[in-house]
């Protein structure tokens, strides 16, 4: 297989290019539709495609299972994240040897997270890999030319999670420069939305003094806006600036329709990539998506961008039948003035754009992403924002919100504030404030809260409002939504098998519950599948893009056990809170609760007046 470089080198002057990002997805249908969907992607024609690394090697396995069929199945040019921090040299040296084994010879070479909890980390001398830069100089002292090496920037200054407002390129400089003196091939910033600040960063490496950033490929990142709430959110958990015109643009359109929201972010993404071409006089001319294993959004930019726009391919139409023709044209072989049909013996070729190729229902089925509450069967369950498991607050900060519990009464009153509004975060949520359809059922989860049930997610029945709502909204206009009521809490063990007895009568509930060591309960068979968040909306089939069942249950089980330990570690080992933390984390059992009556709205609170 080739190198990034050598595919770069093989386009003609100033030829635009693209390529994809892709994470392993966390539950095996979601393996099994990602194979597919980049299957169809790959007919888009991407100059090469990233495969994400989880922290600490946690996806090793995943990845280069992922990245060994990009390159040997799809034929795609791959290259492969591999971050060192916290990572055992074996790790990294068996990664290196499967890789080149399965002919992947492009590295994306990155430092990745420090050990969480952590306030201001410095790496020890016994660490081989203490900086991004350490892993370059290994791979080439290891491997030579073998490897085309990928570096990261950040456009508008790395964030540190001490004081992530201090961000300034200018600092992050000498890193970058020793990076790529070490053997970087080419430069992959980090996402961003403010061109101007890109723009600015670009002319600084391309006019430095010392002349190492003139030629090398400075390749930016691009993330879709698929809606409004994850955008809103990877902005802020990559800490990067929205600009003035962008906002506009967004609050333009109601932020329930996802329709709206998403044809907007490409018309964003459009203008980016235009001005980024055309303001930078072609020196930057490939543009990488983090697709968040998403494709319709990325197919209907490259559709409409006039710098990155896909070439066409060609249908095929006879006797009422179609089939495609797999090599792709260029476009100036089927335009002139518009697309002309092309005459082939007694059949007609027909230009197709990239859009038709992620339109189907197969491509578009999961278009509304929710994150933790997604379509475990998508690709995009449970997408990756780069943070994996984590506190999402420095440890300074936490430690001043949540203090030192000592008693179970102690963390009882922690869930009660953050219900109330009086605490902005805990250690299962982000610092976005509780959605307005949660404040219709907060007195009821107080209530649950204060009897010790700690309520990590929760939603109130609708039985048919509109999709413009501004409380329960989602998906094009003139639809409706529905929902059914759903509760997720830790409970102890004594108090589980107790309510255990009450959820086995009747079929009016369904639940999951589980523990830490593997312990599982359900009233369910292992492939019945709970549909909690549905819309009918004009012209489409019913929409659901959230269901619960067993496999997405323990997939996010595993994680909110371990949210117990990330907390538990900001604490001295003999201490009260960490004993206290410890117990919990091995003695308690975290239950979901679906109500199927949607019609009536108190139906689970009533169930679980307990």
């Amino acid at each position: 297989m080739t190198t990034i470089i050598e595919r770069i080198a093989g386009l003609k002057p100033e030829e635009p290019f693209f390529s994809f990002e892709f994470f392993p997805p966390k539950t095996d249908s979601g393996v099994q539709n990602l194979v597919a969907r980049l299957r169809r992607m790959a007919q888009l024609n991407p100059l090469f495609v990233n495969i994400t690394w989880g922290a600490g090697g946690s996806t090793v396995s995943k990845s280069l299972d992922l990245a060994t069929l990009c390159t040997s199945e799809l034929g795609l040019t791959t290259c492969l994240h591999l971050t060192c921090t916290n990572m055992e040299k074996s790790i990294i040296d068996e990664a290196l040897s499967k890789a080149k084994q399965h002919g992947i010879r492009n590295i994306l070479a990155l430092r990745g997270d420090p050990p969480r909890g952590v306030e201001y980390w410095t790496p020890p001398e016994s660490q081989e890999f203490m900086y991004a830069v350490d892993l370059v100089r290994y791979i080439r002292e290891e491997y030579g030319d073998y490897f085309c090496i990928g570096v990261a920037a950040y456009p508008e200054g790395y964030a540190d999670g001490s004081n992530p407002e201090a961000k300034d390129p200018k600092i992050d400089l000498p890193y970058l420069i020793e990076k790529t003196a070490a053997g970087a091939d080419f430069i992959m910033t980090q996402l961003f939305f403010d061109t101007d600040k890109f723009l600015a960063f670009e002319k600084m490496l391309r006019e430095h003094e010392s002349g190492i950033f003139e030629t090398i490929p400075i390749i930016p990142g691009l993330l879709p806006i698929n809606t409004f709430q994850s955008f809103i959110r990877t902005a802020k958990l990559s800490h990067a600036h929205l600009p003035d015109s962008v906002l506009e643009k967004i609050d333009s359109v109601p932020s329930t329709d996802d329709e709206q929201v998403k044809q907007v972010g490409v018309e964003i993404l459009v203008e980016m990539i235009d001005r980024i071409y055309n303001e930078t006089h072609h020196r930057v001319r490939g543009f990488h998506f983090y697709t968040l294993n998403l494709e319709r959004s990325v197919a209907l930019i490259l559709d409409k961008s006039n710098v990155v726009k896909t070439p066409l391919r060609l249908k095929v139409v006879s006797q009422g039948t179609e089939k495609k023709i797999q090599k792709p044209v260029s476009i100036e072989s089927v335009l002139s003035d518009g697309v002309k049909d092309i005459k082939i013996t007694e059949k007609v070729a027909v230009a197709v754009p990239a859009s038709e190729v992620s339109m189907t229902s197969e491509a578009s089925w999961d278009d509304f992403p929710n994150g933790r509450w997604g379509d475990p069967r998508s690709p995009a369950y449970g997408e990756i924002d780069g943070y994996g498991i984590t506190l999402h607050v420095p440890a300074k900060r936490a430690l001043e919100l949540w203090g030192s519990p000592e008693t179970t009464a102690d963390i009882s009153e922690l869930f009660v504030q953050y219900l109330k509004g009086t605490l902005p975060v805990l250690p299962w949520s982000e610092e976005e404030g509780l959605s307005p359809e949660t404040k219709l059922i907060e007195a009821d989860l107080i209530r649950l809260n204060k009897l010790g049930l700690w309520t990590v997610a929760s939603q109130p029945a609708v039985n048919g409002v509109r999709s413009d709502d501004k409380i329960f909204g989602w998906g094009p206009r003139n639809g409706y939504v529905f929902q059914k009521a759903l509760i997720e809490f830790f409970v102890p063990e004594n108090r589980w098998f107790t309510l255990k007895e009450r959820l086995q009568i009747g079929d009016s509930v369904s639940y999951y519950a589980g523990n830490c060591r593997g312990d599982f309960f359900s009233n369910m068979n292992a492939n019945d599948v709970n549909a909690v968040t549905w819309g009918v909306f004009p012209n489409r089939e019913v929409v659901q893009p959230t269901i619960i069942e067993e496999q997405s249950f323990k997939a996010w089980s595993e994680e909110a056990f371990a949210v117990w330990k990330e907390w538990q570690r900001l604490y001295p080992h003999a201490s009260k809170t960490s004993s206290l933390i410890s117990t919990i984390h091995e003695s308690y059992y975290l239950v979901s609760i679906i109500h199927h009556d949607y019609v009536n709205t108190n139906a689970l609170w009533n169930f679980l007046q307990l």
